[in-house]
């Protein structure tokens, strides 16, 4: 068949898939940012800053609990996790709130089993938690306070420059927000200014996925992700994988949808976790730490999620 056949049924496959994809993982996606919506809306962003100003064992679980049922968004956790650094609290704690709130969140759980399975969700809440403490453990001497506090100041003088809010302190019960037509009010509109942030790279990630399960050939597949060979087959997987996590620009729970169309295509099992969990070292991603942190510590930060 000539070529200008093929392309228009080619193109119409790729939307089609891209569009199944997404009407697979959309009841997921709606649920899991309503929840971060009411999340955001009641929690006092003075109080996560209390409670997130070290990097000791309670921080470190509290930051990840918080980050757990926040926006599963990249991007938006980066900006968020530069927040709460700039008012107080400890980097290493902002960099866990930012893992967890990228690999833990319901919402990623969810589109994983829909669109992968039971395994690719239970190896992620199983590794995530390893990384978190990996991070809590080295994060003292990767990130010393010489490297963090310089940048704090700065951040922390940017914002007061801005005019940013730090956030009311007056206290107030969490069933008095849940009675409160203004507390709903707000998680809507949190829910959506999370999803208008996320559409881009969700498009992106359906699209591609969609474009690479109709033109690109297992057979393909096949020849980049080395198979049959044993260990060097998950090594080679796990190394490849990344980098091509890291040119996709997509974030942590458009990549899924990419990772399915990789996983049909013969990736191996540590491959696609390697791949999932690469979603904090897109080119997007480093640019903005680099905008937020300064090159060096945007060096360890892209070392340390690399790993």
């Amino acid at each position: 068949m000539d070529i200008n056949q093929m392309a228009p049924q080619l193109i119409g496959q790729s939307l089609w898939n891209g569009w199944l994809m997404f009407w697979a993982t959309l009841w997921p996606l709606v649920l899991g940012f309503c929840l971060s919506g009411l999340v955001q809306a009641c929690a006092s962003r003075n109080a996560m800053e209390r409670v997130m100003g070290s990097h000791k064992p309670g921080a470190i679980l509290r930051a990840s609990g918080l980050g757990m049922v926040s926006s599963s968004c990249s991007y938006a956790a980066s900006a968020m996790s530069k927040n709460l650094f700039a008012r107080g609290a400890d980097f290493i704690t902002a960099q866990v709130f930012m893992m967890a709130s990228t690999n833990l969140v319901l919402e990623l759980g969810l589109v994983l089993i829909v669109l992968l399975g039971w395994q690719f969700a239970a190896a992620e809440f199983i590794g995530g938690p390893l990384m978190i403490i990996l991070l809590a453990w080295w994060g003292t001497l990767l990130f010393p306070v010489r490297l963090t506090r310089p940048v704090q100041e700065r951040l922390r003088e940017s914002a007061l420059a801005n005019g940013a809010d730090a956030g009311s302190s007056k206290p107030e019960r969490l069933g008095s927000r849940l009675r409160s037509p203004a507390t709903w009010a707000n998680a809507a509109s949190y829910a959506l200014a999370d999803l208008t942030m996320l559409r881009k790279e969700l498009l992106i990630g359906f699209v591609v996925a969609g474009m690479l399960s109709a033109l690109v050939p297992d057979t393909l597949w096949r020849i980049v992700f080395m198979q049959n060979q044993g260990i060097w087959t998950s090594i080679q997987n796990a190394l490849i994988a990344p980098l091509i996590a890291i040119i996709s620009f997509v974030c942590s729970v458009g990549n899924v949808a990419m990772a399915a169309a990789l996983w049909t295509g013969g990736v191996s099992f540590g491959g696609m976790i390697a791949f999932i969990f690469a979603d904090l070292i897109t080119l997007p991603l480093l640019l903005i730490c680099r905008k937020y942190y300064g090159p060096r510590l945007a060096l360890r930060i892209c070392s340390v999620f690399g790993c």
